[in-house]
């Protein structure tokens, strides 16, 4: 059994993800980064992108081919304050989530070492 069956599949990453774009509306950070035609459509990536990650159905690379997170990021100012804004968001949205502690850590070392990989600004 993979990570995204234990965790709940689809379902968790649809909520996971809805929670997390739903901090991204009302962050001054993040917002300003998503343009409103495009707020659903990363949402839709980012859910299909963990969904693959761990091991759930790989419709991410079906549509766009390998993730290559830094090259499809480097057109952001991801600088610390960014860095740190989406990992307040994310913070958020997984402690909104129904997962046991250990799934807890083991996705929430994922984030942060994901996070630190997308900084492309130096302070």
């Amino acid at each position: 059994m993979t990570f995204y069956d234990e965790v709940g599949g689809q379902a968790f990453f649809a909520d996971l993800v809805s929670q997390f774009y739903a901090h991204v509306a009302t962050d001054p950070v993040l917002r300003p980064m998503y343009p409103d035609s495009d707020m659903k459509g990363a949402a839709q990536r980012l859910q299909m992108f963990l969904e693959q990650y761990w091991g759930g159905p790989t419709t991410y690379s079906e549509e766009r081919g390998h993730p290559r997170l830094r090259m499809r990021h480097a057109g952001f100012h991801i600088d610390r304050v960014a860095h740190d804004a989406w990992i307040n968001a994310m913070r958020k949205a997984v402690d909104g989530v129904e997962i046991d502690a250990a799934h807890k850590e083991t996705l929430w070392g994922y984030l942060e070492m994901a996070a630190a990989g997308l900084v492309n600004q130096a302070d």
